[in-house]
């Protein structure tokens, strides 16, 4: 196999893929098999067997890093191809026959770019304790020291790149993203851990295409057709870039624009890619490198780079006809592309070359090698001195022939050291170095595609992550606006997620909230209900207070309702100054003006019963308005049994010269009225001690009004109350109605009959009103009821008195009223 050899004392291998593209050949199994050939050659890894030349030659001129020990290396071309990586691990790890003298096997191995490559290898030599450092894979799994446990890299792990990844499309708020990944381990794993990583922030990857050098084009055609029926404006590549190179090409040949790409580390910065043909299309990329750094001295090491000083040197030959672009004086070696380039002259040279190639200012991979050659070094020389780089004493403690690799990888462990450019180089538990990534962002400078850094992205050793962008700086692929890449557009407020049956959950409809819930943020996944006393407003974004109702004096109803009871009442006073005026005619002698004058205060606080009932409730007046009520009426039944009681006492004698009516006198009398009442007062106490009326709030009525209304607080108290009225007033009915055939000038028992009739029709019809009444009108029914009823015995008792009182004096006479008797 070609290599890249230099002896030492102590041999360091390295596996790049210089060339991209293994070629396959069919055996025929009657020869030999051929030779491996390979294609492609790619100036980035060839760059990087430089940089770990430079490193190696550097630390041999270094008089305090590993003094009186050089260091040699052999580095092999992989052809980016698993079975080719093997092959070059186990070359390298066994003593070979070719070279003359033999050199000791290789005490580290630097290897390999790739992620499926790198578990090859490291699985390959695992067992065998030989440490592989890598300086571009990448794969989380590679972290696995269980399987790898002398696999070092100097590039962080996938893990927090997937993590960098999810952060930045959360970032820009990204929730419907395409995805495609190379079809190896690196791919694969890489995809796996972003995907997790998004789902914890409910975005969705509508596509996963896989791509791979080795597809067919009508494979690359698949994924094209992908990208073109899909409604993805972002999607990522989380593929290498010799593995996304075709797909490229492809995309920009069937021009398909204003997608915005990110870019996983493995080709944002890659050369090949990076031309304005491809901005077309890729512009405004957006990626996360590995830090970049300058070493100076680096560049004229390259740029004496050349085929005259060692004429056998691999690979130089095929760097020379891509920088110069004609095949070396010196070649006398077959090669393809004889055909393609002419023979130099001889006095080309690079150190005028402007290629990108010989820039050092920005190294990234370049510098993890640097980094990965100084990390083994180090532990050599731990190892051999038995004290760290810059100790006092430089005497060796260990023969350099006397090193085993697992000693190597034992002190590879426990590296720690900042080197030049102040960079701290270590390894944790599992091998990996710190987390840190820059954001790169492709932009179009002088007609060429630069880099350029936007931000940053670091891990911290407790698992927390920082992200850091300057937006003003970024240039998009839809210009300076942030792309905008979802299923559907984000709920506004007032409405609420509903999942598309069959879709992604970022796919969705938005149903406006149902009455009483609300959706005050955009996006919301439920309506939140709003609490009891409040119900959601038109725009369902906010919960206002329910609308307080209540019979108030401000309302036509109130209004209509308190001049009716202070009518009464004015009415109740009146009639009782006619009575006490005209107290000694013979009308009001005849209709007992003690009961009278009970019974028109008792109407009189009956009209101002209904006084307490309008108006806000509170704890004194829902003990008040029922209580007051039930005792008012209780004396006004009270007062018409005593005045019914005498009046069939009295006509019913029948003998007028016995003193029948003394049995119910004045005293016996009002012994009925305060006894009645008593009983009255009796439950009313009860009630107020044991399960008082109090104030209540209703949300039942209505949906967006609170009623406020005097909750009873036992409904059996209530009915006694009323039950017990209703008693008097059937009692009363029965007695009138037994009296009925008075004399006919003197009716005051068919009065009295005709008011208990009114009073017991509206308090029957009181009970299916008031209980199917809703709200205030509840208590509009009860007042109502009071006001019918004290009016039905205002008027039909004491009207046709007054009539004849005021109306018609003639027969207010005793020969009158006495009439037929």
């Amino acid at each position: 196999m070609p290599s890249l050899f230099k002896q030492g004392d102590i041999m360091i291998g390295g596996i790049f893929p210089v060339f991209n593209k293994e070629v396959g050949s069919a055996s025929t199994f009657k020869s030999k098999p051929p030779g491996v050939k390979c294609v492609g050659f790619d100036l980035r890894p060839f760059r990087w067997t430089q940089v770990m030349m430079f490193a190696i030659e550097e630390i041999n001129n270094d008089p305090a890093l590993l003094p009186n020990v050089s260091l040699g290396y052999r580095i092999l071309d992989s052809c980016a191809s698993p079975t080719n990586t093997l092959r070059a691990a186990l070359t390298l790890a066994s003593t070979p026959e070719e070279i003359s003298p033999c050199p000791p096997a290789i005490s580290a191995l630097i290897a390999e770019s790739g992620s499926t490559q790198s578990l090859v290898v490291a699985g390959a030599l695992g067992p065998f304790q030989v440490p592989v450092v890598s300086y571009f894979s990448t794969c989380a799994c590679l972290s696995d020291k269980a399987k790898y446990p002398t696999f070092f890299r100097t590039i962080p792990s996938d893990y927090f790149q997937a993590k960098a990844l999810a952060t930045l499309v959360k970032r820009f708020g990204w929730h419907w993203i395409g995805a495609i990944h190379s079809d190896n381990d690196y791919g694969r794993n890489g995809i796996q851990a972003f995907a997790a990583e998004v789902k914890k922030h409910g975005i969705c990857i509508a596509f996963v295409g896989t791509i791979l050098r080795t597809y067919t084009m009508d494979k690359v055609l698949d994924v094209v057709e992908m990208i073109k029926q899909s409604t993805v404006k972002v999607i990522l590549a989380f593929v290498p870039e010799g593995d996304f190179y075709p797909l490229m090409k492809e995309i920009v040949k069937q021009n398909i624009t204003g997608i915005q790409w990110i870019a996983s580390e493995a080709w944002i910065t890659a050369a090949r890619p990076s031309t304005p043909e491809m901005y077309r299309v890729f512009g405004g990329a957006l990626g996360f490198v590995v830090q970049k750094m300058a070493i100076p001295k680096l560049q004229q090491f390259l740029t004496h780079i050349s085929p005259y000083r060692d004429p056998n040197a691999a690979f130089v030959n095929d760097f020379w006809e891509t920088m110069v672009g004609c095949r070396p004086v010196s070649s006398t070696e077959y090669r393809v592309t004889e055909a393609l380039y002419e023979v130099c002259i001889g006095n080309e040279t690079l150190k005028t070359s402007e290629d990108v190639f010989f820039n050092v200012t920005q190294l990234r991979v370049s510098y993890n090698v640097y980094k990965a050659v100084y990390a083994i070094a180090h532990a050599l020389h731990q190892l051999i001195f038995c004290q760290p780089v810059g100790g006092n004493s430089v005497k060796p403690c260990l023969n350099s022939s006397e090193i085993k690799p697992m000693e190597v990888s034992d002190q590879l462990r426990r590296v720690n050291f900042r080197n030049q450019f102040e960079d701290d180089v270590f390894f944790d538990i599992n091998g990996d170095p710190p987390a840190s990534y820059d954001i790169i962002n492709w932009q179009l400078r002088d007609g060429q595609v630069q880099h350029v850094t936007v931000g940053h992205f670091a891990s911290s050793a407790n698992g927390d992550h920082k992200l850091s962008i300057r937006d003003e700086e970024i240039v998009w692929r839809t210009g300076k606006m942030v792309p905008i890449s979802v299923c559907s557009i984000v709920c506004p407020t007032g409405t609420r997620k509903a999942q598309i049956k069959g879709k992604p959950t970022c796919c969705f409809d938005c149903i406006p909230c149902a009455d009483g819930t609300i959706a005050n943020l955009t996006g919301a996944a439920d309506c939140t209900p709003c609490p009891q006393e409040y119900w959601s407003n038109e725009r369902k974004d906010e919960c206002i207070p329910k609308t307080i109702e209540f019979l108030t004096y401000n309302e036509p109803m109130g209004i209509a309702l308190t001049v009716v009871s202070l009518l009464g009442a004015s009415m109740s006073l009146a009639t009782m100054i006619v009575f006490i005026r005209y107290r000694e005619t013979p009308v009001i002698k005849a209709s007992n003006s003690e009961l009278s004058c009970f019974l028109l205060i008792s109407l009189f606080l009956c009209f101002l019963c209904p006084l307490t009932f309008i108006g806000r409730p509170t704890v004194w007046t829902c003990m008040l308005r029922h209580t007051a009520f039930g005792v008012t009426f209780a004396l006004c039944m009270s007062c018409v049994l005593g005045k019914t009681i005498v009046v069939v006492t009295v006509f019913k004698a029948t003998f007028p010269g016995k003193k029948v009516a003394e049995k119910f006198g004045p005293a016996q009398q009002r012994i009925i009225v305060c006894s009645c009442t008593l009983i009255q007062v009796v439950i009313c106490v009860l009630w107020l001690k044991l399960k008082p009326p109090f104030p209540d709030m209703v949300f039942t009525y209505s949906n967006k009004k609170i009623v406020l209304e005097c909750n009873t607080g036992s409904e059996a108290a209530f009915y006694a109350v009323l039950g017990y009225i209703g008693i008097l007033a059937v009692i009363c009915l029965v007695l009138a109605f037994l009296a009925r055939k008075l004399p006919d000038n003197f009716n005051e028992a068919k009065f009295i009959t005709f008011s208990m009739l009114i009073f017991c029709a509206v308090w029957i019809t009181f009970i299916p009103a008031y209980v199917s009444s809703p709200g205030k009108f509840t208590v509009a029914v009860e007042i109502f009821a009071i006001l019918s009823s004290a009016f039905g015995l205002l008027i039909s008792i004491f009207a046709p008195k007054c009539y004849i009182i005021l109306i018609k004096p003639e027969k207010n006479t005793k020969k009158h009223v006495m009439g037929k008797l």
